[in-house]
């Protein structure tokens, strides 16, 4: 018989059946009112989304793209910035300014760890000049969730932006943008909005836009002037990946079918603390500080490497989760709660890491996961009610 693969891994995400049909439809030309209708329509959703009302611009490229918009458009060689490194995709922050020539100030933050707000105060105290502040929603490589709100009323006393990455938070981690007044949002397609990689977003202030102007690093495709020409038409300048926009204006009708974003932060708030409390039922610990709910990372048995977990699940069971990245690799394993996964689906993945765990000479009881999960979930409904 063949395998059924559940997709339990922090991008890509399932995609809902219902957009994967829209994706195969017959593809339509761009440049046609039929298009910019569609896309109309997903220019509002991510507003929705990002909870803004300032426009949501989006890039036919994966989320690092979105990422590199967001410093290019922004700024000039050699001007100051902060990056905040507390996993791999902080890190990617620092990599980029070095390599647009910035001078960057990179705060290391220990993996499983948020950046304190006050770290982020003193260091724009000990330098004025900064124009930016780089940092993540949801660091992705240890499951951790950043407290945004905190850091942009720092942020907010400064001339610095705010830049966050929430390519794979947004929808599962509150953000509220504008109420919050973070500059600037940047996201992928692959995560919460539940279609395949190839899009990337990003949502700018107006406290952002004043310094394109004066931006002199280089840039073309990523140029944002030429986007905010198209937008007001709702278009884009280059070609844009027509079938994931369909797919994209379906996945975000079905967010907004919910009703609010707050009901969604809701939904993933319960699915992921019951995710946690499944792993406690064995006696694992989550890795985090402050877990995100997009993604649970959890501290493999001293005894067991979690890559041979992973590898096991994945290559003999069809069920795909994420190994630890750099130096937590061996170390952890990473299970989402993110976009198109249900508490069902994730009940199969904590079956299957019982199974797995007990094959690579774990001791716990059976049933231990699936027992606290059910708990907990049940018991964040009625909460709910």
């Amino acid at each position: 018989m063949p395998k059924k693969n559940y997709l339990l891994t922090p991008g890509p995400s399932p995609v809902p059946p219902e957009v994967l049909s829209r994706m195969a439809e017959p593809i339509i030309h761009h440049r046609t009112p039929q298009y910019q209708e569609i896309f109309k329509e997903v220019c509002e959703g991510l507003k929705f989304v990002f909870k803004t009302s300032k426009p949501v611009y989006t890039f036919t490229s994966s989320g690092t793209g979105a990422m590199e918009s967001a410093i290019v458009n922004f700024l000039s060689p050699g001007d100051k910035v902060i990056t905040v490194d507390a996993g791999k995709f902080g890190e990617r922050w620092g990599k980029m300014a070095a390599a647009f020539g910035l001078d960057a100030k990179v705060i290391k933050v220990e993996y499983g760890k948020p950046i304190e707000p006050r770290q982020i105060e003193e260091a724009l105290k000990a330098e004025p000049k900064t124009k930016a502040v780089y940092t993540t929603l949801c660091e992705t490589s240890t499951g951790t969730a950043m407290d945004i709100k905190a850091i942009a009323a720092v942020v907010a006393k400064t001339n610095a932006i705010l830049v966050v990455d929430a390519i794979s938070g947004l929808g599962a981690d509150p953000l509220d943008t504008d109420l919050w007044g973070v500059d600037i949002v940047v996201s992928g397609s692959q995560k919460g909005l539940m279609i395949p990689p190839g899009l990337g977003f990003m949502s700018v202030s107006d406290k952002a836009w004043k310094l394109v102007e004066s931006a002199k690093l280089p840039k073309f495709y990523f140029d944002l002037k030429q986007y905010k020409k198209s937008i007001d038409k709702n278009d884009v300048p280059w070609t844009p990946a027509i079938s994931l926009v369909i797919g994209l204006r379906e996945a975000l009708r079905m967010i907004k079918a919910e009703g609010s974003m707050e009901a969604v932060w809701k939904r993933y708030a319960n699915l992921g603390e019951a995710t946690r409390q499944a792993f406690k039922g064995i006696g694992l610990e989550i890795f985090s500080s402050r877990p995100s709910n997009a993604v649970t990372a959890v501290k493999s048995p001293a005894s067991v490497d979690s890559e041979k977990i992973v590898k096991i699940m994945r290559d003999e069971y069809g069920v795909s989760i994420a190994e630890g990245q750099a130096e937590m690799k061996g170390k952890i394993f990473r299970i989402a709660t993110m976009g198109y996964i249900s508490e069902f689906d994730i009940a199969v993945g904590l079956s299957l890491i019982e199974r797995v765990l007990d094959r690579l000479g774990y001791k716990f009881e059976f049933g231990g996961t699936i027992k606290a999960f059910q708990e907990s979930f049940v018991k964040g409904e009625l909460v709910n009610k």
